[in-house]
Formats: structure tokens, sequence, C-alpha cells
């Protein structure tokens, strides 16, 4: 008797549950993923003040006076000493010999020229890798995975010796290095993509009397245009912020990017104006900001593209 009326409360119950009012069952869901949602929000709110906090701090500092950089770093500048305005703005643009519009337009044509031959290409490379299958072309994409990993470090000293015996040391010839540096992510996301383009389309352009050259520019290329602007969006923010190659590979007499005009704000002795040096910071960093902002979209739809087959 006892084990009867065990199991005729277990179908009491199951019945009880299975009858539930669906609707009921969709508002009880929805009220769980509101939280779950608000749960994720509040953190990764938290992570993005985390990551927006120097930013602040550079906004801040390039108004102060450089004494108070250094004394009050997270102090906001409302008293009239610590308050230097617009001065660090013209003091950054105008300190040492060399012009800070010549700093800001070899940044702007290392970037644009670096960009336009890695993205020119790496997808002419990527398109033959994907569609030619031989040993050599999987020895030449694993090539490029692995130098994703390799660490600048280990290749920088004889890299500016390479450089300086090339005559690669000018704003326009430096692309050539940074096509060596950026071609491991960009074939790696193009020849993702290119693997999920039906190749009947390109069979059927060669039927049609395309040549290789015409099936990649009429056909192929203009399918890789997620990709694309995804590629370009990523290595215009790594060139136009790098320090360190364009340090060791062009002339710093005669050329100088926007971040090594930067590092130059010294004075006698070796002491910097901070908040001069702020200033430019400040300056340099809204545009790719601004740029990241207007095209973040573009990497999600590039990177999930190129994710498709492997």
């Amino acid at each position: 008797m006892k084990n009867n009326k065990h199991n005729f409360s277990e179908t009491k119950t199951v019945r009880t549950v299975n009858d539930l009012d669906p609707k009921f069952l969709k508002q009880m869901q929805k009220k769980s993923r509101k939280k779950e949602g608000l749960a994720i929000t509040i953190v990764l709110s938290i992570i993005s003040v985390v990551y927006v906090l120097p930013v602040l701090a550079v906004l801040v500092n390039s108004f102060k006076n450089n004494t108070y950089v250094k004394t009050d770093t997270f102090a906001l500048p409302f008293s009239k000493e610590m308050w230097a305005g617009f001065n660090n703005f013209v003091t950054g643009m105008t300190f040492g010999n060399y012009p800070f519009l010549n700093s800001v337009l070899n940044s702007l044509i290392i970037t644009l020229l670096s960009t336009f031959l890695i993205v020119m290409c790496t997808s002419m490379a990527a398109w033959y890798i994907a569609r030619v299958n031989s040993i050599f072309c999987k020895i030449i994409y694993y090539l490029c995975v692995f130098s994703m990993v390799v660490p600048f470090q280990m290749v920088m000293y004889t890299l500016s010796k390479t450089a300086d015996t090339l005559k690669l040391n000018t704003p326009w010839t430096i692309p050539i290095v940074y096509l060596g540096f950026g071609a491991g992510l960009a074939i790696f996301m193009f020849v993702g993509f290119v693997k999920s383009i039906p190749i009947e389309i390109e069979e059927a352009a060669a039927i049609d009397g395309c040549g290789p050259v015409r099936t990649f520019f009429i056909i192929v290329f203009p399918m890789l245009r997620p990709t694309m602007i995804s590629v370009g969006i990523l290595e215009i923010m790594w060139i136009w912020n790098d320090y360190l190659l364009p340090y060791l590979v062009l002339d710093i007499n005669e050329y100088r990017t926007l971040p090594i005009h930067i590092q130059y704000l010294k004075g006698s002795y070796g002491t910097v104006d901070l908040g001069a040096s702020m200033a430019l910071i400040l300056m340099s960093i809204i545009p790719i900001i601004i740029f990241y902002l207007a095209c973040q979209k573009y990497i999600i739809k590039g990177v999930a593209a190129g994710a498709v087959k492997g």
C-alpha cells in the first residue's frame, strides 16, 4: 500500500507539471532570460568601464599643467592652477625641430599604403592557396599562420639591418615590411572566406572565357568585400598605432610617425612634458576610435564570414 501511494503521488506531480499553461511557461522562461541578460550586462559594463578608464585619464590629463599630471593624475582639473586649457596641444604641436604635420602625414601615408598592399596581395595569395590544393600551398598557408605567433622581438635586429640594406627606410617603402608582418592574419581570414565561395561560380566564369586574372578581379574580388573591410580595419588600427617597427626601420632624422613624434617630447636632461604628451596621445587616438566605432560591424561580419570553413 505504501508503494502504491508513493507511485500515485509521483504520477500526480508529473501530470501537474505537464498540465501547466504554455503561456505561463513562456513567461517564466522570459523572466529567467531577462535576469541572465541583466547579469551579463552588468558584468560587461564593469569590464567596459575598466577598459575606458585609461582613455579618460588621458583626456583629463591633456588639459592639466605638467606638474599636476605627475602629482594629481586622477584629479579633475577644476582649479585655475591645474587647468592648462589648450596650451598642451599647442606645445605638443610646436615642440622640437620636426613639424607635427609632417609626422601626421608620414603616419597617414604608411597606414594607407601598407593596408592597400596587404589587402591586395593577401587576397590574391589566399585565393590561390584555397583553390590550388597542393603540398606547396599548404606549406605556405601554415607558414603564414605560424608567423602570427612569432614575437616581433625575435626578428627586429635582423629586420632593421635588412631594411637598411634594401633601402626600405622611407614611408614609401616601409609598407613592404608591413606586408610581411600583416600577411599572416590576412591570409588566414581570406582563405577561410574563399573556401565558403562555391567553386561552380568560378567554373562558370572559366566556361565564359575568363582567365584567372579576370576571374579573380571580376568574380572573386567583389565577393571578398566583407573580409576585405574587416582585414583593412584591423590593419589600419595596428599600423597607425605602431611605434617599434617605424622606430627601427625609418631614418628618424628625416621621417617620424605620430607615435615617434610623441616619444620625442623631451626637454633638457630627459624631462618629459606629460601634459603635451597626453594632448598629442589624445589627438592620435581620437581618429582611430571614431574609425573603429563606425566600422566595428564590418569586423564582426568579416570574422564570421571567414569562420564558415577553416
